[in-house]
């Protein structure tokens, strides 16, 4: 796919990403966005922290690596290394496959407020310009290196792709907790 095809997809889904997040979970009050459907479970406030953590690492990556990496046209082919193709496929949102998550990125059990969804969309719209500015850049070089294993880079475009996945992701997984609140219960006698 072309550089600006490519960016130009990712920008539509980060769009709906935070308009998903404006009007599904703005509008709620802390105890359902605090609410989990198991104990084990996420709430919709930590499902967002998670990505907020990410977020606080990748998009500073992003900044680096932009200002770093040569310019190209945008009619340039996005490459996929074996690494990145099995990232994206990791966070794919379509993949109902389960994955442990770094003890560090894990916001289960902590104390959230509505200040994560603000911090959320802040992270929304820098990665919208982050993402305006890499469409003038070669989106092929390795220049990221991974969050939980940094001596391994992603290239560019993988991981632009792999934030946005990963954004999906969890998004998916935060709406599916708002859908079980508003299950009625049923009691079993």
């Amino acid at each position: 796919m072309e550089t600006h095809t490519f960016i130009t997809q990712l920008q539509d889904r980060v769009q709906h990403v935070k308009a998903t997040v404006q009007s599904e979970f703005l509008p709620l009050d802390a105890a359902a966005l605090n609410f989990k459907p198991q104990p084990a479970s996420w709430s919709i406030l930590e499902c967002l922290e998670h990505l907020n953590r990410y977020s606080r690492f990748y998009l500073p990556a992003f900044e680096k690596a932009i200002a770093q990496v040569p310019a190209a046209g945008s009619d340039e082919v996005v490459k996929y290394s074996w690494f990145g193709k099995k990232s994206l496929e990791m966070v794919n949102p379509a993949s109902a496959k389960k994955h442990k998550t770094l003890q560090r990125m894990n916001p289960h059990n902590s104390q959230l407020s509505k200040a994560v969804l603000d911090e959320f969309l802040q992270h929304q719209d820098r990665l919208l310009q982050l993402l305006s500015r890499a469409a003038t850049v070669d989106l092929n070089k390795k220049a990221l290196p991974v969050e939980f294993f940094p001596l391994l880079k992603l290239r560019l475009g993988e991981a632009l792709e792999f934030v946005v996945l990963h954004e999906q992701r969890h998004l998916q997984q935060a709406l599916r907790v708002k859908a079980s609140a508003s299950q009625p219960l049923s009691l079993v006698v």
